[in-house]
Formats: C-alpha cells, sequence, structure tokens
C-alpha cells in the first residue's frame, strides 16, 4: 500500500487550504466545482491512524501491547491490521493501520473498544489536519491589515504602548524559513512530525524546524489528488506575528519586538493530530517522551490549522496542559464557510477561535462562523490579502520573498500577535483574562459579519485592556502651530502622549519638546498618512542630533534617547516631509 496519509475531504481543489490534524499549515483550499459520479476524491476523511488510552496506563508500560492486542482484534474484522508506534504525552498510544480507513469508521472502533473494555479511557482517529489559509498570487504594498481604519486592527497606537518585546509565541505549523525579515526573531524550535512522508526532511522528530517544502505531486494525498506547490504556510503566519519592523525594508509584524518558537507539525499532506497536540505541549513548557525540555516556553500558541470533526480527546488534553502551563492558545476558526463548531481545534473548550474578515469588514466569504467563534480579525479575500514573509521556491526552498495569502489561517496570527502586546504589558495575566478582555475590547464590525465573535480585534483597546504598565491610556495632544522652530517647540509635558498632528506642506516641520528625567528613555513612533514619507529626528536644544529614523515610504520612524546624565535635559522631537503628500501624522512618546 501507499504510505501516504489520506487528507480531509474538505481539503478540496484549486487554492484553498483547511485546518485539519496536519502540519501548523492545514490549509483550506477554494472549494472545486461539484465532483463527476467518476470522481476518485474521497467521500470522507480518511487517516491511517488510531489512538487509544488506558486508564491503567498511569501506571504500567504494559497497555502499549494490550492496546494493540485487543485493538487487533477488532480491526482484524474490517481486514486491517496495526502496529504501535509511540506514547502521547498525555499517555495515549498512537497505532498505525496497514491501510487508511475512514474517521468514521475508526470512531466506531473507539465505541467497539470502550465497549468491550472498561479499562479504555477514549479511542479516537488520528486526524490529519490542514493549514487554514487561502493563498492569492496578487502582492498588495500596504498592510491594510494594521493600519486602515475600516478593518485594520490599529496597530500602531497600540505599539506606542507594547511591542511584545519579552514574549514567546509558539508557531505550530508547517516550520519556518530564516526569513531576512523574520529570522532575528526566530528562537530554535523543534520538528515534531514522526512521519517521514509527511515531514520531507529523510527523519522524523528532531531539532530542526526548517520548513523543507510541504509539495505533493498529483495522487500522492489522496487517489486523484492535484498536485500542490510549497505553501511555506509557516513563514507567513510567524512574519503577521513577529516580521522585524523598522528596518527599513519589508513588512511590519504585529508584535515585532516578540519571539517566535517554530514547532513543525505540518508537511506534505498536512499533520496528524497526535503530532501537533504533542508540538503544543512541548511549546508550552510541558513534557514530551523522547523530547528535550523546551528552554523558551511560549506564552501564545498560534495554531494557523484544523480539521473536521468535534473536538478530539487528544486535543482536548494537550490543550488543558498547554493552558495549564499558562499559554493562550489561539486557533483558526476554518475556511468551509460552515459552522466552526464541526470543526476542529476550533471548537475545543480553551481556545480563541478566530473567524475572518475581507477589508471591508465583513465576513470572508470563505470563513467559518458560529457559536464557538471568540472574535474575528482580517483574514483578507478576493479584493485584498494579508501580506507577509514567504518564499520564492514552488518545491524546494528558494530565495526569500513576500506575499499576500487569504483566510483563517491569516487571521490567527493578528490576534497571537496582539495577545503578545497584552502579556507584554501585564505578563500576570491568565489565559481566561487574555480571552475576557480581548472580547471586550473587540470593536463592532464595520460590516455585516454575522456569528463571527464579540467583535473585530482592536489592538489598541486590547492592549489597554490588559492593564499593567505607567499608563492604561496615553493622552491625546492635538498639534499647536506655531511650532517650526526649536524656540517655538510645542511641550508636551504629560506622558505618553498621542500627538494628532499634521504637516501642511513640503516645507513645514513640527517640533515637540520634552523632559526627560535623569535616568529616563524617551521613546518616541511617527506613523505619517498614506503614501507620505516624513522623517523622525531627536535632538537636544543646541539642535545637536541624538537620534533619528530616516526610513523610506510611509513606514513607521522610531527614535529613543536614554538621559544618561545626573540631571535633566530637554529633548526635541522634530517631524519633517521627505515625500508623497503633505497631510495627517501620529506621533507616540512616551518616557519610562
Amino acid at each position: 500500500m501507499s504510505k501516504s496519509p489520506v487528507l480531509l475531504p474538505a481539503l478540496v481543489a484549486v487554492s484553498l487550504l483547511t485546518l485539519q490534524a496536519v502540519p501548523a499549515a492545514a490549509f483550506e483550499r477554494d472549494a472545486a466545482p461539484a465532483a463527476s459520479a467518476a470522481s476518485t476524491a474521497p467521500a470522507a476523511a480518511l487517516t491511517d491512524r488510531l489512538i487509544i488510552k488506558y486508564r491503567s496506563a498511569a501506571t504500567t508500560a504494559a497497555p502499549a501491547a494490550a492496546a494493540q492486542l485487543r485493538a487487533a482484534a477488532v480491526l482484524q474484522r474490517r481486514g486491517a491490521k496495526l502496529t504501535h508506534l509511540r506514547r502521547l504525552a498525555d499517555g495515549a498510544d498512537v497505532f498505525k493501520l496497514d491501510r487508511p480507513l475512514s474517521e468514521d469508521e475508526l470512531r466506531r472502533v473507539g465505541e467497539e473498544l470502550r465497549n468491550g473494555d472498561a479499562d479504555v479511557e477514549y479511542a479516537e482517529p488520528d486526524a490529519l489536519m490542514q493549514p487554514q489559509l487561502v493563498p492569492n498570487d496578487a502582492r498588495y504594498g500596504e498592510q491594510w491589515d494594521l493600519f486602515e481604519a475600516t478593518a485594520g486592527i490599529r496597530a500602531p497606537t497600540a505599539w506606542e504602548k507594547s511591542t511584545g518585546a519579552g514574549v514567546v509565541v509558539a508557531v505550530i505549523d508547517t516550520g519556518v524559513r530564516p526569513h531576512a525579515d523574520l529570522a532575528r526573531n526566530l528562537l530554535p524550535g523543534r520538528d515534531f512530525i514522526t512521519d517521514t512522508f509527511i515531514a520531507r526532511d529523510g527523519n522524523g522528530r528532531d531539532e530542526d524546524p526548517a520548513d523543507p517544502g510541504d509539495w505533493s505531486s498529483a495522487g500522492q494525498c489522496y487517489s486523484g489528488s492535484p498536485a500542490a506547490k510549497s505553501s511555506w504556510h509557516g513563514t507567513h503566519v510567524a512574519g503577521t506575528i513577529a516580521a522585524l519592523t523598522g528596518n527599513g525594508s519589508g513588512v511590519a509584524g504585529v508584535a515585532f519586538d516578540a519571539k517566535v518558537l517554530p514547532v513543525r507539525v505540518l508537511g506534505r499532506c498536512g499533520g496528524y493530530s497526535s503530532d501537533i497536540a504533542d508540538g503544543m505541549v512541548w511549546a508550552a513548557g510541558g513534557s514530551v517522551a523522547g523530547q528535550p525540555a523546551n528552554p523558551n516556553p511560549a506564552r501564545v500558541l498560534n495554531l494557523s490549522l484544523g480539521g473536521g470533526g468535534s473536538c478530539s480527546t487528544t486535543y482536548r488534553n494537550a490543550i488543558a496542559t498547554a493552558r495549564g502551563l499558562g499559554a493562550v492558545v489561539v486557533v483558526a476558526a476554518g475556511n468551509d464557510a460552515s459552522d466552526a463548531s464541526l470543526h476542529q481545534p476550533s471548537s475545543c473548550p480553551g481556545v480563541i477561535a478566530v473567524a475572518a474578515v475581507k477589508r471591508n469588514g465583513a465576513r470572508a466569504s470563505y470563513s467559518n462562523y458560529g457559536s464557538v467563534v471568540d472574535l474575528a480579525a482580517p483574514g483578507g479575500d478576493t479584493d485584498a490579502g494579508i501580506l507577509s514573509t514567504l518564499n520564492a521556491g514552488g518545491t524546494t526552498p528558494g530565495a526569500d520573498s513576500y506575499g499576500s495569502y487569504r483566510g483563517t489561517s491569516m487571521a490567527a496570527p493578528h490576534v497571537a500577535g496582539t495577545v503578545a502586546l497584552m502579556l507584554a504589558r501585564n505578563p500576570k495575566l491568565t489565559p481566561d483574562e487574555v480571552e475576557t478582555r480581548l472580547k471586550e475590547s473587540a470593536r463592532p464590525f464595520p460590516a455585516a459579519c454575522g456569528q463571527c465573535g464579540s467583535g473585530l480585534l482592536d489592538a489598541n483597546a486590547a492592549v489597554d485592556a490588559a492593564g499593567g504598565g505607567s499608563s492604561s491610556v496615553a493622552v491625546t495632544v492635538p498639534e499647536v502651530e506655531p511650532n517650526d522652530s526649536i524656540g517655538r517647540a510645542q511641550p508636551l509635558n504629560d506622558l505618553p502622549a498621542t500627538v494628532l498632528g499634521a504637516l501642511r506642506s513640503d516645507a513645514d516641520q513640527d517640533l515637540y519638546s520634552v523632559r526627560l528625567a535623569a535616568g529616563q528613555r524617551l521613546t518616541a513612533r511617527l506613523t505619517p498618512t498614506a503614501d507620505a514619507n516624513y522623517d523622525l529626528i531627536a535632538v537636544d536644544t543646541d539642535n545637536r542630533r541624538l537620534d533619528a529614523s530616516l526610513l523610506p515610504g510611509s513606514q513607521t520612524d522610531t527614535v529613543s534617547v536614554l538621559n544618561s546624565g545626573s540631571s535633566a535635559m530637554s529633548v526635541v522631537l522634530r517631524v519633517r516631509w521627505t515625500g508623497g503628500p503633505a497631510g495627517a501624522y501620529r506621533l507616540g512618546v512616551a518616557a519610562d
């Protein structure tokens, strides 16, 4: 038999990738035309693995052998044989069948095992997951999802209060590429894929989470499956969370001072829920048999993956363990335009399930919905995608690149990044407190988004709701003219402050003065109007330059000045025009 795992039926042709027990890139693809009667695509999700847990597993190592003997008899009647693979973090055992069966059939096997043996705690199929994204070939020059007033998450204002420093976010996905716009924020992660066919890297679990590509040939994933190029899904997700910002090139990440812990669980044709579950436990700092301790436990887990079915016990146990270790679990709701309660892990208790909106704030055409959805975030649609880090290789790795994808896979990392901003502001928040404050701070939808949760993600309001820090809300200060010289610089007496100003011509410049106590550090961030290029320069009262940010385009400029002296000093911030239209800007100023 072929050793290739079979993908979920939701993973159908064209370009949509679905969440299932697959690598962190359990993709949702666009729905294909209705299949003809001769179609060879599977009518039901298939898997060649079964998970069984015995209650006596906590006290003895014997159940692995006992479980195999008991399950073998049941499966023999269905013409299948099984072998023991390994033990999960929760004490359950994973078994491999010599041929794939439908998940429904394996659920019946599980019921038969439980009915015949009171020692069976649970038995369930080891489902394949898929990434939750919709690839889109068009590249967009602006990250509307961060900045635009309609459906953007209001990141620039949030960055004035938090950038995610000190928080680790695990990207449980296809692995990552060492993209130049991301590499400095990557921690050493781990590869949790056990099946070498899925892994594509020639081995099983190891210390290398690099994505070798998840491409597949026609017919490899199931009979009649189309050929697929490598998605580099995990790299795209990681870039949305923590791409380098303020470096003069590329894209900005939601929590650009956070660190990404790559945990590889998805590969060719997806990934098994058993591998994903172990990856979650390890990422949060839990113990997994045969794996070294994680030296950088994550406070946030991002799972942009999923598949069909209600929440499995395997997922429930892993999520409960991760939450018990203090981790917030963020998952994509799925891309089937159906009720998210019919999908996992979005239907699991304890997760933050994220739906997707398009650029006008309405629910994206593909997004799942329903009572289990907690809130929505930008995921893009056919009109505009989400731009992030990517790789140019069609199969094996190529050059660094950027590209736009769409899907709930793209919506989830906006929330995960925002949670990192919240935890950097207030590390004492529990997973339940994070979820409550995140949902309460969401803003009303600007367009129709039925059953999309409590509202649209608002990163600025979420950071305020997190509490902590020197002040929960910055003082808003209107610009007062004239302020075009050091002698007429507008004083900013109350910090943190958000200045709402404007350059009225290419000859205009605005200056602001701040009194900085000995030992204090001043941080200022300038966000210009769209398509404009303004610079931010810090000088002393003698016009000596202390720091400057001269980034091209409409990027956010940042300056920082430390008063290392023994007495207070005055710092003057100069906003000047460099290119593009004159117009409004936002200047955030803080001192600590």
